[in-house]
């Protein structure tokens, strides 16, 4: 069965951290660009940042600097490492893998929650 699954997400203060994991079951990640999605109520589903197959990453301007995207092919995982959080990136946060990122995925994950609030 192919699979993403993410994990990682929580409530957590203006300033902390968490980090979030996408785990992938039935193919081989690092065959695909995988990419990290979130969405709010009432907005589309946003890209925030990329992992090319061949290990290049890509942000959106808003996470430069905050966010870190990484990939460990031992664990077929990819992680999205946020620093700085701020409460505008609060939402639902999704993993895709495709032929291409941000558009382009083939598989998805469910989603991870990120609260971040005071």
């Amino acid at each position: 069965q192919l699979q993403l699954v993410e994990s990682g997400g929580g409530l957590v203060q203006p300033g902390g951290s968490l980090r979030l994991s996408c785990a992938a079951s039935g193919f081989t990640l690092n065959y695909y660009h995988v990419g990290w999605y979130r969405q709010v109520p009432g907005k589309e589903r946003e890209g925030v940042s990329c992992i090319a197959n061949s290990g290049s990453t890509t942000y959106i301007d808003s996470v430069k600097g905050r966010f870190t995207i990484s990939r460990d092919d031992a664990q077929n995982t990819v992680y999205l490492q946020m620093n700085s959080l701020k409460p505008e990136d609060t939402g639902i946060y999704f993993c895709g893998a495709g032929i291409a990122c941000p558009y382009g995925m083939d598989y998805w994950g469910n989603g991870t929650l990120v609260t971040v609030s005071s």
